[in-house]
């Protein structure tokens, strides 16, 4: 089945690109979903995709899956040097896909209004946004009556979908998390009706856990993550729609880390509502989505009120107020009129205001760009990454991977990207974790080794506590630990370069002095410079915002 081109493929390529032959960035009508038998290869001109599946296991992680927009980054060393950045915080932000750039680009000289305009240009807007929105249904396997509303990220659909589940026409329902979960999908749901409910060592145990949660009282919704943003590791999903069905309930997935690494299929796990952000999937432009039915969102009272959410407002003649005079009703100005609204229905009633446009659209080219890789091959080059990550590690002194269950390193799909139903050791599927890697270094500080990383190796990854608190907890490093994450720009020789980069460390330890700031740790005397059009101010780490790392 070949993918439908977006509008602007189709007839509006502007005249900047004229002799592209109006060929879609990140992939041509050849171009289908993962193991679609007729899309050949899968890989797009321009996308540098593998070009087949046969050397996937020989060569995966050689080379980056797909290109990324700065991807040959140089960045300057602290004392002098430059060196190619090397990103292994995919997991907090992802470079953009060069095809979503690009689409970017290409629409922003129609930029005009969506929804809103008779122009030439208007429409071309209200038709890539639509397109995006039906891109994201196909890339995600969202079922015919699913609805696609777009929001800012995962965490503001999250909440949307909170304030969908606090207005059930029989009343808030009950709401069961995991205590692994990111704050995003722990605090949005009401207090009064959450369930935290605490994993246990194996992912069979937890399983259990959650049926017992399930029995104990009627549940509205089970908000589970599809990928740990701080172990990588993976529910077996299929188990847990399995048994929140068999209890009357609906399963919602935080898909922010699980979808940038595998493909997901709503319709075929029975998952009901999912959530993801662009910024993780390769679209930094500022959008994300909520995916799945459209009843109880229908039903919910519109997330922001505004143009765009309406069908029609009226204002409603004021309601005359007793008055103490004797002749009856005051005169109806005395009240002041009400607005009366009819609200609009979903996608709509959720998404208030002028839309994010380039965010959709951007989001939308990047769904293209992974669905039309080869069967196995996003999975593959993300598993080939962690392995050489996690063993590396793992060889070094003093180094603890952390990791939650003792049964979840399992594929039972034959490295398929899409999640299998074979049960086995008393759980379903493909549980093998995601590229993402935790760890903490005994007796050292992972804000200061973040730094080292950063000032003389040119090496990019997170330090804290990941927003999920109580799991970092439950792993024995409140104090915060590293996380080192990879994606489709990550090659073999990054990961390599840090497993150099950490064992200088524990060996020599580093060239520079160090001390740690308002902002945190950072080389003393660092003469280096942001780019000017950056501010063009010193180098140095800002204080965050928020407390969510310290």
């Amino acid at each position: 089945m070949a993918r439908p081109q977006s509008v602007l493929d189709r007839s509006f390529t502007p005249a900047a690109t004229a002799g592209t032959g109006g060929t879609a960035v990140g992939g041509g009508d050849a171009a289908g979903r993962a193991g679609d038998p007729a899309a050949g290869t899968g890989a797009p001109a321009g996308t540098g995709a593998p070009a087949g599946t046969a050397d996937l296991a020989a060569g995966a992680g050689a080379v980056p899956l797909l290109p990324v927009v700065g991807g040959d980054l140089d960045i300057p060393l602290v004392g002098g040097g430059r060196t190619r950045h090397v990103n292994l915080d995919y997991a907090a932000s992802a470079p953009s896909l060069t095809s979503a750039a690009d689409e970017v680009a290409r629409l922003l000289p129609y930029s005009a209004s969506v929804h809103r305009g008779a122009g030439f240009a208007s429409q071309v807007c209200t038709a890539v946004y639509e397109d995006a929105r039906a891109e994201v249904a196909r890339f995600l396997g969202a079922r015919p009556d699913d609805t696609v509303i777009f929001t800012r990220n995962t965490t503001d659909a999250v909440n949307l979908l909170a304030r969908a589940v606090a207005h059930l026409p029989e009343g808030p329902g009950r709401v069961v998390v995991l205590d692994l979960e990111h704050h995003a999908n722990l605090l949005p749901w009401s207090a009064q009706h959450r369930v935290v409910v605490p994993v246990r060592s194996t992912l069979a145990g937890t399983l259990d856990a959650l049926a017992e949660a399930l029995r104990a009282e009627p549940t509205a919704l089970v908000a589970v993550t599809g990928a740990s943003n701080v172990t990588g590791e993976r529910l077996p999903l299929a188990d847990v729609v399995r048994l929140a069905q068999a209890h009357g309930a609906r399963v919602f997935v935080d898909a922010a880390q699980l979808a940038p690494h595998r493909r997901i299929d709503l319709a075929v796990l029975g998952v009901d509502y999912l959530a993801l952000s662009g910024h993780k999937l390769y679209a930094p432009f500022g959008a994300g989505a909520l995916v799945g039915r459209a009843d109880w969102l229908r039903l919910a009272p519109p997330y922001l009120a505004g143009g765009g959410a309406v069908r029609d407002v009226s204002l409603r003649p004021p309601t005359a107020v007793p008055s103490p005079d004797e002749n009856g009703p005051s005169p109806a100005e005395n009240g002041p009129p009400s607005p009366e609204v009819t609200w609009a229905d979903v996608p709509a009633r959720h998404e208030a205001g002028t839309p994010n446009l380039p965010g959709a659209a951007a989001l939308a080219a990047a769904c293209r760009a992974l669905a039309a890789l080869p069967a196995g091959a996003l999975a593959a080059h993300d598993d080939a990454l962690r392995a050489r990550l996690e063993g590396g590690l793992a060889g070094l002194p003093g180094v603890r991977v952390l990791r939650l269950w003792t049964d979840a390193d399992r594929d039972d799909t034959g490295n398929a990207d899409t999640m299998d139903s074979d049960t086995r050791d008393g759980h379903t599927g493909d549980t093998a974790p995601v590229g993402v890697v935790a760890f903490t270094v005994e007796g050292r500080d992972p804000d200061a080794l973040a730094a080292y990383l950063s000032a003389e190796h040119g090496i990019s990854l997170r330090a804290g506590r990941f927003c999920a608190h109580p799991l970092l907890g439950r792993l024995g490093a409140s104090g915060g630990a590293l996380r080192a994450s990879v994606g489709v720009g990550t090659t073999a020789a990054d990961v390599d370069r840090l497993l150099t980069a950490v064992r200088e460390y524990l060996t020599t330890g580093p060239s520079w002095r160090y001390s740690r700031g308002p902002g945190g740790w950072a080389p003393d005397g660092d003469d280096r410079l942001l780019p000017g059009w950056a501010s063009g101010a010193p180098a140095a780490p800002t204080p965050a915002a928020s407390p969510c790392d310290t």
